[in-house]
């Protein structure tokens, strides 16, 4: 397996010089991530057709661009992947063909083929997908047998359209799959965020969807602003500082969950991700060191053997992150790299939700604010 990281821009192809061996005739996939403005612009998917003219090319637009130790923003960077003994088969679906996310996600699963599937990648529409039914659909369609990651696109700070692609011009509403197949391929994964839970667990006593009402029987908005002190006069910007740590009714591994936004007449918060009535809550908070940490620990985690390193990694990570952050964002991504060994061909994206299982194994979930890091390896 060989991996050539790029990136384009003033129409030319920009290898990095340090993953740059490939082939252009022979790739068989290409990952591409880039800002919303940069996928809409006609033509983007010939060009990359034209560089690669016989790989699959998935596209996804972006909250931010990660390529090797650098984040970007506004940028256009793609993974080439040439496999020697996996082979790849893809799949698309519109979430505006079906009802709801959950159908869409049983749908792409089965236009897979299941023979000798040893995993799936799934790019998806951040805007219009229920990213917790996107996942449920996907765990019920594998049968909780095949590992699964990926994550949903962003569209920086605005949150207003995502753009995903498959072998075509990105287009709202796409969910794509990307399946790889054989024995000789190992693919690992794992996911951090670095929070750390304070006050008291609460459960959750009203909620609708990703919308949450009540806490204890009390208003959570009122709970919330009590928790925050002086930053929640800064709410809904604060709220990325402030998570929750959800364990839902049947489990006993704590997700988070960011807030989007606030309703103070309804007296509700709506987070990136479904809040069932009977989870349990805790409120969060973090510093940079946590995160930066939390980003390398993920790291360590998709490496089982420390002295092999693997052919590539793809990073995805929370939007939210990348806001506290700020300037020191690419601290996060150097301390994967360097966990990693500083020789692995390293590319991603900053998203609205990342999707991998718990460190501990199992089926996938929707995060938000972790760092999730799928690694590949091939041993042929």
């Amino acid at each position: 397996m060989t991996t050539a990281i790029f990136q384009f821009a003033n129409n030319e192809w920009l290898a990095h010089p340090d993953h740059s061996i490939c082939h252009d005739d022979t790739v068989q996939l290409v990952l591409c991530f880039a800002s919303r403005e940069i996928l809409a612009k006609p033509g983007i998917y010939d060009t990359v057709r034209k560089k690669f003219p016989h790989a699959q090319v998935a596209l996804s637009s972006t909250a931010g661009e990660i390529f090797n130790d650098r984040v970007q923003d506004h940028s256009f960077v793609a993974a080439a992947i040439t496999f020697k003994a996996t082979t790849i088969a893809t799949a698309a679906v519109n979430i505006k063909d079906f009802s709801n996310s959950y159908d869409a996600a049983t749908a792409l699963v089965n236009k897979l083929p299941q023979q000798e599937l040893a995993y799936i990648l799934v790019l998806s529409d951040g805007s219009m997908v229920n990213g917790s039914e996107l996942v449920k659909g996907l765990n019920r369609a594998v049968d909780n047998r095949i590992l699964i990651t990926g994550g949903l696109a962003g569209d920086g700070s605005d949150f207003s359209e995502t753009l995903v692609g498959l072998n075509e011009q990105p287009a709202q509403g796409n969910v794509v799959a990307i399946g790889l197949y054989g024995t000789q391929l190992t693919v690992t994964h794992g996911s951090h965020g670095g929070w750390q839970t304070f006050g008291l667990e609460k459960e959750v006593t009203s909620a609708a969807g990703n919308k949450l009402f009540a806490l204890d029987n009390k208003s959570a908005l009122e709970i919330y602003k009590k928790y925050l002190g002086p930053e929640a006069n800064n709410l809904p910007g604060s709220a990325l500082m402030f998570p929750l740590s959800v364990i839902m009714p049947g489990s006993t591994q704590p997700v988070v969950r960011t807030i989007l936004s606030i309703d103070n007449d309804e007296s509700s918060m709506t987070f990136a991700g479904d809040i069932p009535p009977g989870s349990k809550v805790r409120f969060m908070k973090a510093n940079f060191d946590m995160l930066t940490s939390a980003a390398a620990e993920a790291a360590h985690n998709t490496m089982p053997d420390k002295k092999i390193q693997p052919d590539f990694s793809l990073l995805v990570s929370c939007v939210g992150r990348k806001i506290i952050l700020g300037l020191r964002t690419e601290e996060e991504v150097e301390a994967v790299q360097e966990s990693l060994g500083n020789k692995t061909p390293v590319t991603g994206f900053y998203s609205y939700g990342e999707i991998a299982p718990f460190n501990e194994g199992g089926n996938c979930r929707l995060h938000n604010q972790t760092m999730t890091i799928t690694s590949f390896y091939e041993f042929a």
